[in-house]
């Protein structure tokens, strides 16, 4: 694919012959307010995998072996991560769509998720998905309640 230059004409122009001068807004927006936290980790591994999976359909990236290269990571890691697209969709989405870790730990990592991609059937990945975020989130709440 060839870098291509795109010509077009605007509407108005300068006019006169000083300098240009810059005007500000009529009435400038205030920047957006950052959310709290901080993205999971698990989130991001998910978008990961989503992306490099659409790579290796593209055939813009021959294999997992390839994928560890880039990366700079093992073999094993990108098998890991990768694992996340065996999830049903349903779980993948709120994967991705985790609340933000205000403090500490995030509530969900990879390694609870393994055994969960291990299962092949859908409506038990989401039993136990269940049961893994209930735990978490009872967790979560037990420990800032004694703070």
């Amino acid at each position: 694919m060839s870098p291509r230059t795109v010509v077009c004409s605007l509407p108005g122009g300068r006019r006169g012959r000083g300098p240009r001068s810059l005007r500000p807004a009529a009435s400038p927006m205030p920047p957006p307010a950052r959310p709290r936290g901080r993205v999971p980790r698990v989130s991001r591994q998910m978008a990961l995998a989503v992306r490099l999976q659409d790579l290796l359909q593209q055939g813009l990236i021959a294999d997992y072996a390839s994928l560890a290269r880039l990366g700079h990571v093992s073999r094993a890691r990108i098998s890991q991560i990768m694992n996340l697209l065996v999830l049903a969709p349903d779980l993948q989405e709120a994967l991705l769509f985790l609340p933000p870790t205000e403090k500490g730990r995030d509530p969900i990592h990879l390694g609870q998720l393994q055994p969960l991609a291990a299962v092949l059937d859908w409506q038990e990945q989401r039993r136990r998905w269940q049961e893994l975020w209930g735990n978490q989130v009872h967790r979560t709440l037990s420990t800032d309640e004694g703070c």
